[in-house]
């Protein structure tokens, strides 16, 4: 059950540093090589919040492969796609399909086979 709630957490986090990084690339309007570029792209927090949510989900991901089976651990990651998907609506306001909802069904019936 710890191996599950830590997956979930390290999984949110990932899926959030995705969601900040698409955040910051819409934000960064079009790239060119100049200082003033680099600059602005300093103050653009989103790049900021996104550093953060993969470090954290990074040193997460290194607790849990220290101490589950790979086996085990690696497919539970794939929950931050479902978290993705879910987080898509209210954010960018995407459509989600009933095709979409189904893979995410499966993904959802794999992950839990897995911790099982």
């Amino acid at each position: 059950m710890r191996l599950i709630i830590l997956a979930l957490v390290q999984s949110m986090f990932l899926c959030g540093g995705q969601l900040f990084m698409k955040l910051a690339l819409k934000a960064m309007g079009r790239a060119s090589f100049t200082w003033s570029f680099v600059l602005e792209q300093l103050t653009n927090w989103w790049w900021l919040a996104c550093g953060v949510s993969f470090a954290v989900a990074g040193v997460m991901w290194m607790y849990i492969l220290k101490n589950w089976p790979f086996s085990q651990a690696y497919p539970l990651s794939s929950m931050a796609y479902v978290f993705g998907m879910i987080a898509a609506i209210p954010v960018f306001h995407e459509t989600v399909a009933w095709t979409q909802w189904v893979g995410v069904l499966l993904i959802m019936a794999g992950c839990w086979f897995v911790a099982n």
